[in-house]
């Protein structure tokens, strides 16, 4: 077996030389073997980052919005070019396919596109004459050094929800990705330094809860964004705010997709799959809860069963359906939320604690799993299990199943599926949900709109990328002026030109 390759910092436009005081392992889960060790920051390796981050800022902040433009663009193209490379570090880390791994670069790369707009998107307002002689404007501001706390299901997607802006608008930026999937992110922050980003503006810190409380707690950092959890998402918001810092904290999931008695149950029937199922259930928007309004439960279930007999697990560069999960202890957690539906008296259509597989016996591996007679108070409904597998709630009415989605904690996504026009209308005026889908099962905004859901699936009043996005990243400032004598700017004939 090959020695474990080195996966360690990249502060200051380069890889840090000195040897780690703690590591990590990183596994390739289809292969259940580590293949790579991460080097864990202490507290002093975060201080420095964050002089360097907020020394390069200085320079960045006072860049042309032209300047800053270009290299957004060639940062663009190179991402754009080089994807494949990112899809193949992530199947190899995380365990998603790599059809999976590429679509989640490309919606990344959506939110690059947005921030090379930036110049529109920082655009004030202006009005002459508010009072005699007087004039008054409104300017965005960057904020300072902004860190950025990223999971394991999405290890390019989820920071590219913030880092494209923040650095457009003229912060730094210091992330600290998840310790499972570390390595795209690095190979990121090189495309970075190839497009002209000045060094330091960008920076990758590896490690755990030492590295993020210390974020937390750091005097020099503006503002932290971070996907994960519920509970974790909690804390980072509560001790964030603490310390003074601006917060957005995107939580955990339940998301509900509700189908009527018109829908077309086999347009149905491929979108509970496709969205249950797909990276394994590891996506804070795939649909864990499908809510069948009688009498068509019975025919939706048979619909999806004989579809799940047709996916593929296995390894994600092998041609498969749905790979592993991310982590032994991962599987065996969901694995034991199967065991917890079973006891609690829920019907397992589906049993995929066993699966066949393409891929070796050591991955972790869980097969999709169906269960039908869930009821509101049983553990697999009420908590988010993040793997592969589907509950199918019964409910007698539209109206009944609209309360059922109300009442969860979570709100993030939810999605309805039916041909009735004025029932899809009063659905996503009355549902008390973040991002919702009509006939669409994943309702992830495009990049030009804002993510994230309500209640406790997001902390902070903020969502993320989109307009929302850019306000985060930027203070606003209005300005109230008198000038009282014009200035001169000397003879050039030449044609004005941004510089």
């Amino acid at each position: 077996m090959t020695e474990p390759k080195r996966i360690t910092h990249f502060i200051n436009g380069a890889y840090w030389s000195q040897p780690a005081q703690r590591t990590g392992d990183v596994y390739n889960p289809a292969l259940g073997q580590v293949t790579g060790k991460v080097d864990f920051a202490t507290v002093e390796l975060v201080d420095q980052a964050v002089e360097i981050a907020s020394k390069a800022q200085q320079e960045w902040r006072n860049a042309s919005l032209a300047k800053r433009t270009q290299v957004l663009f060639a940062f663009r193209e190179i991402l754009n070019s080089r994807k494949e490379e990112i899809a193949k570090l992530i199947t190899a880390e995380h365990g998603k396919v790599l059809s999976d791994a590429l679509g989640e670069v490309t919606r990344g790369l959506e939110v690059v596109e947005f921030a090379c707009g930036i110049p529109h998107l920082l655009k004030g307002s202006y009005s002459e004459g508010a009072s005699t002689s007087i004039d008054v404007y409104s300017i965005r501001q960057p904020l300072g050094v902004c860190a950025i706390i990223s999971p394991f299901n999405f290890p390019a997607m989820v920071p590219m929800w913030f880092f494209p802006i923040a650095i457009a608008a003229g912060n730094s930026v210091i992330i600290k990705p998840s310790e499972k999937d570390p390595s795209a992110i690095n190979l990121i922050a090189e495309f970075w330094k190839a497009a002209g980003l000045p060094d330091g503006v960008f920076n990758v810190i590896h490690g755990d809860k030492v590295a993020v409380d210390r974020l937390l707690e750091h005097p020099g950092i503006s503002s932290i964004s971070f996907v994960g959890s519920t509970p974790i998402a909690k804390y980072i918001y509560e001790n964030g705010t603490k310390n003074g810092k601006r917060v957005q904290a995107l939580g955990g999931a339940k998301n509900h997709m509700l189908v009527l008695p018109d829908a077309d149950l086999d347009l149905a029937a491929d979108a509970a799959v496709n969205a249950g199922f797909g990276s394994a259930g590891e996506r804070c928007m795939a649909i864990s809860a499908l809510v069948a309004v009688e009498p068509i439960a019975d025919a939706l279930i048979e619909k999806i069963a004989q579809r799940m007999s047709g996916l593929k697990t296995g390894d994600g560069t092998a041609g498969s359906d749905m790979g592993p999960l991310v982590t032994a202890v991962h599987r065996d957690k969901v694995a034991s939320y199967v065991d917890a539906g079973v006891r609690e008296g829920a019907k397992l259509v589906v049993d995929g604690r066993n699966p066949q597989v393409n891929g070796a016996a050591e991955g972790f591996w869980l097969g999709p799993t169906l269960f039908d007679q869930v009821t509101p108070e049983m553990s697999i409904y009420q908590e988010e299990i993040f793997g592969p597998v589907l509950s199918v709630i019964r409910v007698n009415s539209y109206e009944e199943g609209l309360e059922l989605i109300n009442r969860h904690q979570y709100g993030n996504g939810t999605a309805i599926f039916t041909n009735d026009g004025g029932a899809a209308r009063k659905f996503q005026n009355e549902v008390l949900v973040g991002m919702v889908g009509i006939n669409v099962p994943i309702p992830v905004p495009t990049a030009y709109y804002s993510f994230g859901g309500w209640k406790n699936s997001l902390f902070g009043d903020t969502h993320a990328h989109g307009t929302e996005g850019v306000h985060f990243f930027t203070r606003g400032k209005v300005v109230t002026s008198r000038w009282l004598d014009p200035s001169h700017g000397g003879i050039n004939l030449g044609f004005p030109q941004n510089r």
